[in-house]
């Protein structure tokens, strides 16, 4: 069998995607999560949270719904629908690590969640980081050589 042949055999019993349903809906899902995010940061601020605790209250709480959604297998029927608009976020960090602790928690709490707990998000938050020291080298380097001010927050 040619190559062509089993090209044409693999795309023949492929299910093909759909590629822009995909991504109106990924879009969506992911409109409607920072909508509501913006909702629950001014209930928060009208609750009595101060401006930089509301957005860091609204991140844990969708943290929290994200890993509650994963307990109870319900994360990955909304995913399977949104797509990318469930898991780009933070709630996909919260998947990804709230199943990994439920896949590994029969090998007890040291050698089965405690050591692969991070094991599908550990490349996010090594690659984050690295990405967040990078521009800050090139940030202070370009206001040390453009003579700007530095400003720290």
């Amino acid at each position: 069998m040619k190559k062509s042949e089993k090209l044409e055999l693999i795309n023949k019993h492929s299910p093909h995607t759909r590629c822009v349903k995909n991504f109106c809906l990924a879009f969506i899902f992911g409109a409607v999560i920072c909508g509501v995010g913006e909702g629950l940061i001014y209930l928060f601020s009208y609750l009595g949270a101060d401006e930089r605790s509301s957005p860091m209250l609204t991140t844990l709480f969708f943290i929290f719904l994200a890993s509650i959604l994963t307990g109870f297998g319900l994360f990955d029927v909304i995913a399977k629908r949104a797509g990318a608009g469930t898991l780009v976020p933070v709630t996909g960090f919260s998947n990804a690590v709230t199943s990994e602790a439920m896949d590994s928690k029969s090998e007890g709490i040291i050698l089965g969640v405690g050591a692969k707990i991070f094991t599908v998000a550990g490349p996010v938050i090594l690659f984050g980081i690295t990405a967040g020291v990078v521009y800050g080298i090139v940030l202070f380097f370009y206001y040390l050589f453009s003579g700007g001010i530095v400003v720290s927050f």
